[in-house]
C-alpha cells in the first residue's frame, strides 16, 4: 500500500489493519511533509502565537509557551491525554489507526516531520502494536486518548504488543530494531488530534456490513425454500413502479439466488413480513450503508487535526476543527440502526420455520422426536437475545454531548462510541445470520427428505453442501454452540464462495 496521496477506501484500510499489508511513502508526499514542516520550523523561529505549537491546549489556550519548551509541551501532551480505560482495541483496529494517521499526517497540512511519519510507517510494517485501551474518547478534538496511547510507544513508552507478546513500548521498539522518536513542536497534537479511531472502527465495519447485507439475502433465499413459499414478492415488475436502488438491487440478489429452485411453491398467495418484503427492508439497509461508505470514505481521506497548515506564497497556519467526528458518529449511529435490522427479520424468519403454526408443514422445532429433544427450539432464544441486545446498543450516542476542557470544548461527537456499538452490533448480527443459516439448512434436509425432487437453487447449493461438511443433520438433541460458532467464523468464505 503506498501512501502517495491518491484517494484510499475502506477495504484499504482492511488490507492494512486485517491482511497486514506492507505500507510506503511515495517520493511526492515526502516533499510535501518536509515543506510542511518547515513551515512550522519558521514560525516557531519567529515566535508566533499559534494554538498548539507555541500555546497550550485546550482551556489553556492562551498561555504562550516559551519557544525553548515546546519540544517538552508536546511530549506533555501525549502523557497527559493517555487516559483509556478498558481492554485494548483489537490489534486490527489499531493498526487502521497507525495507517490513517501516517495518511491523515502524508497529506502536508499537519507540520510532523518525515522521521516521525516514517517511524509510524516502520512500527506497522514489523508489527509493533501498541497496546489501546477501547474507551475514553468523547470524539472531540479528535479521539485524544487512544490516539495518544498509540504515540506512547512512538516515544517509546507505554505498552505494546510484538509478536504475539505484550512488552513495554521502549522494549517493543528494540525489538524491532527502531528508534523511538522525540517529539518537535506541534507534533504531538498533529498525532492525536484526530479522527483515527473512530474512522479506522468505521472502515472496519462498513467493509464487513457490505458483505454481511448480501449473506442477509442469501439467509432469505435459504429460509424462503426450507419454507418452500413463493417468490411473487421479488417480481422485477414490483420494484420498478417503487425504484428505491437498494429495494431493485436486493430483489435482483433474490431472483437470481431462487432461480431454478425445486423448492418454491407459487400456489400460495402470499408470505410473512420477514419473507414478502425482504427487497423493502433490505433495500433500506443497502441505502443506509451506502450512505455511511460515502462518509467513511470522505473522512479516511480528509485532513483531520489542528491547527493546519497551508503553503502558498505568504504560508498561514489556522485553527479550525477538522477533528471533530459529528460526519462519522452519525454515519455509525446509522449503521447500527441498519445492521440491527438485518438481524430483527432474520430472527423473525428463524421463528417462522420452527413454528408448526407457521412452518408449512415441518416439524416443531425442526426435531423428529420433539419432546424427548427441544431440537432448535434454543438457538432461537440466543437471536432473541441478541437482537434485543441490539435495540439497545442501537440507541445513538451522537444525539449526546458532555462538556470538556472547561467548556472550551462544549459539544462533542461520541463518534467512537458510535463506532463501537455498531462494531459489536455487527459481530452480533454475524451469530444471528449464522443460526438462520443452520436452522434453514435443517429445514430444507427434512423437506428433501420427503420428496427427493425437491431440490435447492444452483446458486444456493452450494451452500448447503459448506455448512453440511461443518455441520450435520440434526436427528437428536447436541451441543449446538461449536456448529453456530463454526459458521458464524466462515460467513466471509460463504460470502465469496455466492457473491465473488
Amino acid at each position: 500500500m503506498t501512501i502517495d496521496g491518491s484517494p484510499i477506501s475502506p477495504e484499504d484500510v482492511v488490507r492494512v489493519a486485517r491482511g497486514r499489508e506492507k505500507v510506503v511513502l511515495s517520493p511526492k508526499v515526502k516533499a510535501k511533509i518536509k515543506r510542511s514542516r518547515s513551515i512550522v520550523d519558521k514560525a516557531v523561529a519567529n515566535k508566533e502565537v499559534i494554538y498548539g505549537i507555541t500555546t497550550g491546549f485546550g482551556a489553556f489556550k492562551n498561555t504562550v509557551i516559551d519557544q525553548s519548551q515546546t519540544s517538552k509541551l508536546q511530549e506533555n501532551l501525549i502523557l497527559s491525554h493517555s487516559t483509556g480505560v478498558g481492554e485494548p482495541l483489537p490489534t486490527e483496529v489499531v493498526r487502521g489507526i497507525m495507517f490513517l494517521i501516517a495518511s491523515y499526517l502524508s497529506k502536508g497540512f499537519s507540520g510532523a516531520a518525515l522521521k516521525t511519519i516514517e517511524t509510524f510507517v516502520e512500527m506497522l510494517n514489523k508489527g509493533v502494536h501498541p497496546l489501546v485501551p477501547k474507551k475514553g474518547s468523547v470524539g472531540s478534538s479528535g479521539d485524544l486518548a487512544p490516539s495518544a496511547h498509540v504515540t506512547l510507544v512512538l516515544i517509546g513508552k507505554g505498552e505494546a504488543e510484538y509478536k504475539g507478546k505484550n512488552m513495554t513500548g521502549k522494549k517493543a521498539l528494540a525489538k524491532a530494531g527502531i528508534k523511538p522518536v522525540v517529539l518537535s513542536s506541534k507534533e504531538g497534537l498533529a498525532i492525536i488530534n484526530n479522527t483515527s479511531t473512530m474512522s479506522s472502527i468505521a472502515s472496519l465495519a462498513i467493509s464487513d456490513a457490505s458483505k454481511m447485507i448480501e449473506v442477509g439475502d442469501l439467509c432469505a433465499a435459504l429460509s424462503l425454500q426450507a419454507l418452500m413459499g413463493t417468490t411473487k414478492a421479488y417480481d422485477k415488475r414490483i420494484h420498478q413502479i417503487k425504484p428505491h436502488d437498494g429495494q431493485i438491487k436486493t430483489a435482483e440478489n433474490l431472483r437470481s439466488l431462487l432461480e431454478g429452485s425445486k423448492l418454491v411453491d407459487e400456489t400460495r398467495i402470499q408470505e410473512a413480513y420477514s419473507f414478502r418484503c425482504v427487497p423493502q427492508i433490505h433495500g433500506a439497509i443497502r441505502e443506509a450503508t451506502s450512505y455511511v461508505r460515502k462518509v467513511v470514505t470522505t473522512e479516511i481521506n480528509s485532513v483531520t487535526d489542528n491547527p493546519l497548515i497551508f503553503d502558498g506564497q505568504r504560508p498561514v497556519v489556522i485553527s479550525g476543527g477538522n477533528f471533530h467526528g459529528e460526519a462519522v458518529a452519525i454515519a455509525m449511529d446509522t449503521l447500527a440502526i441498519a445492521l440491527s435490522e438485518i438481524a430483527n427479520i432474520s430472527d423473525r424468519r428463524i421463528a417462522t420455520l420452527l413454528d408448526p403454526a407457521t412452518n408449512n408443514g415441518l416439524p416443531a422445532f425442526l426435531v423428529i422426536k420433539g419432546g424427548l429433544n427441544s431440537g432448535l427450539m434454543i438457538p432461537q432464544y440466543t437471536t432473541a437475545a441478541l437482537v434485543s441486545e441490539n435495540k439497545i446498543l442501537a440507541h445513538p450516542a451522537s444525539v449526546d454531548s458532555i462538556p470538556t476542557s472547561a467548556n472550551t470544548e462544549d459539544l462533542v461527537s461520541m463518534g467512537t462510541i458510535a463506532a463501537r456499538k455498531a462494531r459489536e452490533i455487527l459481530g452480533n448480527v454475524r451469530s444471528v445470520l449464522a443460526i438462520e443459516i443452520m436452522t434453514a439448512c435443517q429445514a430444507v434436509d427434512i423437506r428433501m427428505a420427503k420428496d427427493k425432487t425437491k431440490t435447492l437453487s444452483p446458486k444456493t447449493k452450494p451452500v448447503f453442501l459448506f455448512v453440511r461438511q461443518m455441520v450435520p443433520f440434526f436427528k437428536k438433541d447436541t451441543i449446538y454452540y461449536p456448529y453456530i460458532n463454526k459458521i458464524d467464523n466462515s460467513l466471509d468464505e460463504l460470502h465469496k464462495l455466492i457473491f465473488k
